[in-house]
């Protein structure tokens, strides 16, 4: 298969980079910055892997390095490029929401429509990684919430609306994965797991072609809890939650 990963240098991105290159698939990358590349992947180079140096809000860049890529034929794109909150504070940072939206949303649908575009002829399975946090309004986290939230609620009609050209449409909503952005939370991350254990879940659940795959298991059990509770009810419980974080009510800066 033809795979192109974007923020694929690290976390979940790279493990799934590195899974599908160790099964013989062509597998292109993009991030950032190329030198967040594990050491390993020089290994790679010219057996499989093509790396691009370009930011996915980037929509001109981005549409072209994977149509580049492509040169007409693209299997799968897998849509895994996004930031967290990291720091979690009940005072709002304006500029932080921005970016978080701008990567974590547009930088989606840049990479949905730079693989839409590939695939609207011939087919293909498009994939998008959310989180288990688009699930619920999690306090000190509104913008990555938001985001996630709308990636799961876009993803869910484009499941619909897609089908009749060909193109599958999976979303993967794992819960906390130790990655780089992971390692910066100052708070309890229950279930967290191992991100090649990770990338081996979510390509069972690309290759049975699920529309919402959430995972791990304990973690799906205590997010749809969360989720279909009253809504009253779960905001009276995460105001208590609030004192896990120790910096929750320091004041940051109000951008």
């Amino acid at each position: 298969m033809k795979i192109f990963i974007t923020g694929g240098t690290s976390g979940i991105g790279w493990a799934l980079t590195e899974y599908y290159l160790n099964r013989g698939h062509q597998v292109g990358i993009c991030g950032r910055d190329l030198k967040k590349l594990p050491e390993v992947s020089k290994f790679f180079l010219g057996k499989g892997l093509t790396c691009f140096e370009v930011d996915v809000t980037d929509r001109v860049a981005l549409m072209g390095v994977i149509k580049d890529f492509a040169k007409g034929k693209l299997d799968l794109l897998i849509a895994n490029a996004g930031i967290s909150q990291g720091d979690k504070s009940s005072y709002p940072k304006f500029s932080s929401a921005r970016e978080i939206l701008k990567i974590n949303l547009d930088g989606f649908l840049n990479t949905f429509e730079a693989g839409f575009n590939i695939m609207e002829k011939e087919g293909g399975h498009l994939v998008a990684i959310s989180s288990v946090a688009g699930l619920v309004g999690l306090p000190g986290a509104a913008a990555y919430c938001g985001s996630k939230s709308a990636v799961l609620k876009i993803c869910e009609s484009y499941s619909i609306d897609f089908k009749k050209f060909g193109i599958d449409v999976t979303t993967i909503a794992p819960g906390f994965v130790d990655t780089p952005l992971t390692r910066k939370n100052k708070h309890p991350m229950p279930f967290l797991m191992d991100p090649k254990k990770a990338a081996i879940k979510i390509s069972k659940a690309i290759d049975k072609k699920k529309s919402l795959y959430i995972f791990p298991l304990r973690m799906k059990f205590l997010m749809i809890l969360l989720e279909k509770m009253p809504r009253s009810l779960y905001r009276y419980l995460m105001s208590f939650s609030r004192f896990a974080y120790p910096s929750h009510y320091e004041k940051g800066n109000n951008q």
